[in-house]
């Protein structure tokens, strides 16, 4: 069957209908076990339990610079009677405390006299004095098996006189990238040809969470050649991840291949994005597990986490390592599809005293949504998604620490935040700026519902011809501020020397004119619109009208691909892309936020990039940029 079905088996079911699967095709249930000197075993899991050769302390010994006395010598000492101490020995901390003595006083109690070693305090027995197997006791249980490694844990070992330790070794992970499209990382690539970075990333996880990983040659689409190296890989392997073809198309193999060399347990799991991955063992003397791995690299990716991740650990009997976790608020509305877990990238940050998330674009090709997100969300098969505000839980990918220090802006795409963001983080890592593009006026409403720092906003108000303030009245009133980031040039982005030869908003509607329109709720929507009113012109005259991007770089990009002819965005993205400019208005791009915020800490690094000549002249050689009022609070 070259298009096998794919089911939507619950990921919990999968997971044990793959442990069955191998269990019945012999595969090992834990990777051998070798020794390494102590200091070697960071990061391995242990074999066996792991006793103490000997105690920690191995004697009595001081725990501070003193001296050694009897505590029964210093009875009655005070400040106003002191006891002048003749029978002492002077010990520094880790000295072994004399057999005479029980006890030990601080070098800084001490007045020494010619008489002796004057007291101001009597001492209680064993003061300052480390009893012998006060922290290991020779023979005690120091590790137990399954337990991974950290560098304290050898040290402890060490001190208990532990030189060896046996250790699960590390899983071999081979990687088989397989298509006709895939080129190496660097090759020269001609249409339609996709670069290997899947092999890349899933060699980086498999090494990140302990393991051994190889990565083949690309093998072509071709059914006996994948069977040929995936057997080849497997006499090797602990784990075999087989990259693309796992769903049902024309070249999709993965199935067949795995059914050819073993078993198929699963074919397609209820989760998203990674449906149609596979789940196999090859047969061999032992049996090896293998994943098909889905071919869009955010499938893949979470397809590691999924799946590959807690196999690995099981091969190396622990406990599969969990991300820490946090309740959020949703910064809008998340809906999802019944029937599957859906694995939402999230950005984060703590508005007013609450982390709020932001749900990131969730294509499973939007490998920079796993790039810039913060955190993931998981949304239950069983439910249709999340209202704007609802209270989640997300298992963190950066510290809370980071998150505290990120300025949430939500609103209209602008490429001088993305160049705020660089430059402040240059200028200190622990601050991030975090932008998600979702139009003006879902800025807008997202900083009247608390649920961001700044919203990105150049809404045009057709009624006064005013931008922004009209709307920042209606939706927040007094309570807010209004501070102008920059003037820019809005126009048709079109495709280099202009070949339909447009000259503005009129010609739209020539037959033949592929538009690229943005998100409805975006600024520049808002402009077209309007000036569409002004000139009577009817949307729907408009080839592309529907179609819609959400921030200005992805109108450039269309343009440039020839998927359209033209677009209306900033100077600065048809730059990006080499395209040329029909110039239609130049706007204000302004950000608004909560008058108290001003002054928040939180943003003054920001208010003082934005003073900046360096930071103004950066702007302005992005093209179509005017720093004349950058800073300016103008409400």
């Amino acid at each position: 069957m070259n298009s096998p079905y794919v089911s939507d088996v619950p990921a919990a079911q999968a997971h044990a209908a793959w442990r069955e699967a191998r269990a019945a095709a012999g595969c090992p249930a834990r990777v051998g076990a070798i020794r390494l000197p102590v200091g070697d075993a960071v990061g391995r899991v242990t074999a066996e339990p792991v006793w103490a050769q000997r105690s920690s302390p191995a004697f009595d010994s001081s725990g501070m610079d003193g001296i050694a006395v009897r505590a029964a010598d210093t009875v009655g000492a005070s400040e106003t009677t002191p006891v002048v101490v003749t029978d002492f020995e002077v010990v520094d901390t880790g000295d072994p405390v004399p057999p005479a003595y029980d006890a030990v006083v601080m070098r800084e109690h001490v007045h020494h006299t010619p008489d002796g070693a004057e007291l101001h305090a009597a001492v209680p027995p064993y003061q300052h004095v480390r009893s012998i197997g006060e922290d290991i006791s020779a023979a005690e249980l120091l590790l137990p098996e399954g337990h991974r490694l950290r560098p304290v844990d050898v040290a402890a070992c060490a001190a208990a006189g532990v030189t060896e330790l046996a250790v699960r070794r590390a899983p071999v992970v081979v990687i088989i990238p397989t298509g006709d499209e895939i080129r190496p990382i660097g090759a020269q690539l001609q249409p339609g040809d996709i670069l290997d970075t899947n092999s890349l990333m899933l060699a980086a996880q498999a090494r990140e969470v302990g393991c051994e990983a190889r990565v083949t040659d690309i093998v072509p689409d071709d059914p006996a050649a994948i069977t040929a190296e995936l057997r080849a890989a497997a006499a090797e392997a602990d784990l075999v991840l087989l990259i693309a073809g796992s769903s049902a198309g024309r070249d999709d193999y993965t199935a067949r291949v795995v059914a050819e060399a073993g078993s198929v347990a699963v074919h397609g799991v209820a989760v998203r994005p990674g449906h149609p991955v596979v789940l196999g063992t090859v047969t061999g003397e032992p049996g090896t597990p293998v994943i098909g791995v889905p071919g869009y690299p955010v499938s893949a990716a979470l397809t590691f986490d999924i799946f590959a991740a807690p196999t690995l650990a099981e091969l190396e009997g622990a406990a599969t390592r969990e991300r820490p976790s946090t309740t959020a608020r949703l910064a809008r509305k998340l809906p999802s599809v019944v029937g599957m877990d859906d694995w939402v990238r999230v950005r984060l940050g703590r508005v007013q005293d609450r982390i709020v998330a932001t749900p990131l674009p969730r294509g499973a090709g939007v490998l920079t949504s796993l790039v810039r997100a913060d955190g993931l969300l998981v949304v239950p098969a069983g439910i249709e998604g999340h209202h704007a505000g609802s209270e989640v839980r997300v298992d963190l990918l950066r510290g809370l620490g980071e998150i505290n220090r990120t300025i949430v802006a939500i609103g209209s795409h602008d490429l001088v935040l993305d160049l705020a963001a660089s430059a402040l983080r240059a200028a200190d890592p622990l601050v991030t700026l975090a932008s998600s593009n979702v139009g003006s006026l879902g800025g807008l409403v997202a900083l009247r519902d608390g649920l961001c720092h700044l919203a990105g906003s150049h809404l045009l108000d057709p009624a006064t011809g005013e931008y922004t303030l009209p709307y920042v009245d209606k939706l927040l009133g007094t309570d807010a501020a209004v501070i102008r980031l920059v003037h820019r040039d809005q126009g048709l982005i079109v495709a280099p020397g202009n070949p339909l030869g447009l000259t503005g908003i009129a010609d739209l509607t020539r037959p033949g004119v592929r538009y690229v329109n943005r998100q409805r709720g975006a600024g520049t929507r808002a402009l077209l619109d309007h000036e569409l009113t002004r000139r009577t012109i009817d949307p729907s005259t408009i080839s592309g009208y529907a179609r819609e991007e959400h921030t200005h770089l992805a109108v450039a990009a269309a343009v440039s691909a020839d998927r359209a002819d033209t677009g209306l965005g900033i100077l600065a993205a048809a730059r990006a892309f080499g395209l040329d400019f029909v110039p239609v208005a130049q706007e204000p791009y302004d950000l608004v936020l909560r008058a108290d915020d001003v002054s928040h800490e939180l943003l003054a690094p920001l208010w003082d990039l934005l003073e900046t000549a360096d930071f103004r002249t950066g702007i302005e050689e992005l093209g179509g940029y005017s720093c004349t009022e950058t800073g300016k609070r103008i409400r």
